[in-house]
């Protein structure tokens, strides 16, 4: 009896010991980067030694703690370490979600602490995590290891992205460039290129980008012309002590390095043309048409950046960053251009093109935090891209020209030099408001790109063969079967836009958090051109030195009333009032404006249940939008001067759901419907020509395309940098718009809507392991796989009857537009560490198969891109603490660049890529020296 009562004892003074125990949880955030968690902070329970991490997700817990008053010591490098009690209640768990600041007193360490997170692998892959949206991202950190140096470059290694080779467009999941956004800080940007919806990537160095992300799946606060996705690039900021570094590398391309390069004559080495405020008929009288020699080929790279942070008495904080780069390269190409068709309209089986570019970024970065609860962001950016083309085709002889006066087998020569300058300005402030359960984002952007084709010059020629037979007596003769066969060619674009964005969160409840905003771009497109012909007095006219144009287009040769017997006149097509249009100048010949308003509102409920382990987030948006486009082009005489509008409001639901099986593993499903807008160039009707392709749009295409989107994706984050992830997608787009290719001898490649729907279907992988580990928390040898496969599908219309345009199809479904089956990702990286040494050695390969680059018409079969395979090899290695060594070995197996004309064999050119294709870009082998002060 005793012995029960001692055990029935023992029993209760354990369980009244067990009903004295609690424990403590909570959430550590950063308030110098938007109270978002704030992983690895040490909590120790001070006046012991018992302490934890917080994990990935910013969350740390006590267990098991006995009932009474703690002093908890949330510490964080280079953070502001606190002290706070706490009570700890029986049978309970007791909150205390903790913001950590920068230490007023804190050196260079911030550096680390503040301004990596978001460029580091964990913390991107953390915020994938964390996100409400499928997205993917690869921050500065990812991209310096991998050799990468600009965005286009950037996105191209997440999974399901690939880049054109010879243009930085990208595709997503099969989509190409009228399916893509693409914002900095949230704020969208404009295109620097009439032929293309989005800003060039490339043009974004990696000097100015933090970090580079792509949104999959549709959120109702992105803009309904959405569908394969969002690319938002995110600048650099800085907060912390004083710091400056500076960097100068050089580089060489094997194709390049033995070649006496060619530039056009007006243009300056770091890419600027001094000539914007001459009357273009100045120009032409002034300048001659030869190209210039530049000097040796050998790449230059050099940058440098800075920043500081004032912090005051107050609380508040002022932190400047700024950054400046200047790059050029040099690249000779190859191959052949031709023109096939229903019949061959050019040939050049051997030809030439030397391509000089430069690019000049400058960026300055201003925040100021009022205090934890405002700031405010300053960001101005300048971006001068320029690219410096010299080409030569038929360099053998052996060109043709169906259309050729003399000789149509052979001998038919074209000389095409031209230069390209883009001048981007991004001005944008930004602002966040916290308070207790409510929090204001805003952003006001305003943006302005003047894209100059300055003084193109085209030169052809017949029986080009005869200057190169070394007989005096013989020589090729200028072709002139009508007056622009030789000529001179300007082109401006001025875009202007106005945005802005502004979201309110709520807080409703500890479990729903509702989201409300309104976005609005408004933006406006001038575009001019104008061509000088010459018209050659004397037919078939000798050209005794094919490298000195400029003596045979001089002053001396004009054909006036003083000089009769003169070689040539000076045409223009549109001649200003009251003059002629010989030797005089003129006005634009061919015109476009486009104004595109688009005006939203949109709201969304982030809900969380079952402890956590539910998010649903649904939402709708509710936009309004009105496009047009006044032309005034001269190859459709009537039809060639009109105006198109087009507005209308539509409403877009969305979903997005997200299921937490545990803390490393997740599900999400989104659906959506999106629209897809046409670009001002798919819309006028203006045509481009190249040296043998020709583009133009088509005003049918007005309106707008509707868009189901579905994805199911599944994430296993392993580590803090390891995961495994699989994903499924479906897309219907409603009336699809193509690049197609005429059924004629010109083969004038143009934009229609071909069909009822387009399907998307695809599955993506990707693996990020850590193979062999240094310590703890570094590994010695990782790797990053990811696969894309996606099969696609569209209806064709038998035939489509435009109002000014008709096309037709021989078949009644077809792959689309743009899509690769196959697209492969995969990333090696070593790094050992040799005592002190830590060099980090990397092997990066990617890979895309065959796709569609513009559909063929009637009988003709669609041109290809062939799918080709790049491989680079990175070494960045910190001799000393201030001092980095970089090498590089890039487009290792120099895989050959072909265009194909489906059933023919026929290699062709693209107005989407080079002037030449069947080409190799050769190896650029480099290396850079980076000093940190």
């Amino acid at each position: 009896m005793k012995k029960l009562f001692l055990l029935i004892a023992l029993l209760f003074t354990a369980l009244s010991f067990a009903q004295e125990i609690g424990s403590v949880k909570g959430l550590i955030t950063d308030k110098e980067f938007n109270n978002e968690p704030l992983p690895y902070a040490s909590v120790v329970i001070k006046g012991t030694s018992k302490g934890v991490s917080s994990n990935e997700e910013g969350i740390y817990e006590f267990k098991d703690l006995d009932v009474g008053s703690y002093i908890l010591v949330f510490s964080f490098v280079g953070y502001e370490t606190q002290e706070i009690k706490v009570e700890v209640v029986a049978n309970k768990v007791t909150v205390v979600n903790v913001p950590l600041g920068v230490s007023a007193a804190s050196l260079s360490e911030v550096v680390i602490t503040t301004t990596t997170r978001k460029e580091s692998e964990a913390a991107l892959l953390l915020d994938q995590k964390k996100a409400t949206e499928i997205k993917q991202s690869i921050g500065a950190v990812e991209l310096s290891r991998k050799g990468v140096g600009d965005a286009a470059g950037a996105v191209s290694k997440i999974s399901g992205v690939s880049k054109q080779e010879g243009s930085s467009n990208v595709y997503v999941r099969g989509l190409g460039d009228r399916y893509l956004n693409t914002t900095l800080n949230g704020l969208s940007l404009p295109s620097n290129d009439v032929n293309k919806k989005n800003v060039d990537l490339n043009l974004f160095s990696t000097d100015i980008i933090e970090n580079v992300s792509i949104s999959k799946a549709y959120s109702s606060r992105f803009y309904g012309d959405f569908s394969a996705g969002n690319v938002d690039i995110s600048s650099k900021d800085y907060k912390g002590d004083w710091f400056f570094d500076f960097y100068t590398g050089s580089s060489v391309n094997t194709n390049a390095a033995d070649q006496n390069f060619l530039k056009s004559e007006g243009t300056s080495y770091f890419g600027f043309y001094n000539r914007f405020d001459n009357d273009p008929f100045a120009v032409v009288l002034s300048h001659g048409f030869d190209s210039v020699d530049l000097n040796t080929p050998i790449n230059i790279n050099f940058g440098g950046s800075f920043g500081k942070s004032f912090d005051f008495e107050n609380g508040s904080r002022l932190s400047f960053y700024g950054t400046g780069s200047f790059e050029n390269s040099f690249e000779y190409r190859r191959g052949s251009n031709i023109n096939f068709t229903n019949v061959e309209d050019r040939a050049f089986e051997d030809a030439e093109e030397f391509e000089y570019s430069t690019k000049t970024t400058g960026m300055l970065a201003v925040n100021y935090k009022l205090d934890n609860n405002n700031s405010f962001k300053f960001n101005s950016l300048f971006i001068n891209d320029s690219s410096d083309r010299v080409g030569n085709f038929g360099i053998d002889g052996g060109g043709r020209n169906r259309n050729a006066i003399q000789n149509t087998d052979e001998g038919f020569f074209q000389s095409n030099v031209q230069f390209d300058q883009n001048l981007i300005y991004v001005n944008q402030l930004l602002g966040k408001h916290n308070y207790e359960k409510f929090e204001i984002d805003w952003g006001i952007g305003y943006n302005v790109v003047n894209a100059h084709q300055p003084d193109r010059r085209r030169i052809s020629l017949e029986n080009y063969q005869l200057a190169l037979d070394n007989d005096p007596n013989t020589n090729p003769t200028l072709f002139s079967n009508v007056v622009f066969d030789n000529q001179r060619y300007f082109q401006n674009i001025e875009d202007e836009e106005l945005n802005g964005r502004i979201n309110f969160e709520y807080d409703y409840a500890e479990n729903i958090k509702i989201n409300a905003g309104y976005n609005g771009r408004t933006k406006q497109r001038d575009f001019d051109n104008i061509r000088f012909g010459y018209d050659i007095v004397n037919p078939n006219t000798p050209v005794t030195d094919v490298n000195d144009f400029d003596s045979l287009f001089s002053l001396e040769n004009l054909n006036t009333s003083s000089n009769p017997n003169g070689l040539f006149n000076i045409r223009v097509i549109n001649n200003l009032p009251g003059q002629s249009n010989t030797n005089r100048p003129g006005l634009p010949e061919n015109t476009y404006n486009g104004q595109l308003d688009v005006h939203a509102g949109y709201v969304n409920a982030e809900i969380t249940a079952d402890d956590n382990k539910w998010l649903f987030v649904p939402g709708l948006r509710v936009e309004s939008f009105d496009q047009n486009i006044s032309f005034d082009v001269i190859n459709l005489g009537n039809e060639g001067q009109s105006s198109r509008s087009f507005s209308d409001v539509v409403y877009l639901p969305s979903l997005s759901v997200k299921y937490n099986i545990n803390e490393d593993q997740n599900v999400r499903f989104a659906i959506s419907e999106t629209i897809s807008l046409p670009e001002f160039k798919e819309v006028a009707p203006f045509v481009y020509e190249s040296v043998s392709q020709r583009i133009g749009g088509n005003p049918d295409v007005l309106g707008f395309s509707r868009i189901l989107n579905i994805d199911l994706k599944y994430d296993w984050f392993l580590s803090k940098n390891e995961i495994i992830s699989i994903g499924g997608f479906y897309k219907r787009i409603n009336d699809p718009i193509n690049q197609v290719v005429a059924f004629d001898a010109t083969g004038t490649q143009r934009f229609f809507r071909t069909g009822d729907n387009a399907e998307v279907i695809g599955l993506e992988l990707e693996l990020r392991k850590n193979i062999i580990m240094q310590d703890e928390d570094n590994a010695k040898l990782s790797g990053g796989f990811n696969v894309t496969l996606t099969n696609t599908k569209q209806d064709l219309f038998e035939t489509v009857d435009g109002t000014i345009f008709d096309v037709s199809f021989s078949s009644d479904e077809e792959e689309l537009q743009g899509a690769s089956p196959v697209i492969i990702n995969a990333d090696l990286s070593y790094s050992p560490k040799i005592g002190t040494y830590e060099p980090n050695a990397n092997l990066v390969f990617s890979y895309f198969s065959d796709r569609i680059d513009a559909l063929g018409s009637g009988q003709l079969g669609n041109v290809i891109e062939k799918g080709i395979p790049t491989l680079d090899f990175i070494l960045k290695s910190e001799i000393t603490e201030k001092l980095e060594f970089n090498f590089s070995a890039k487009n290792l197996l120099n895989p050959t660049i072909q265009y194909e004309r489906e059933g023919t064999g026929v290699l062709v050119t693209s107005p989407n890529g080079k002037d030449v294709t069947d080409y190799r870009r050769g190896l650029n082998i480099g290396f850079q020296l980076k000093y940190k002060f």
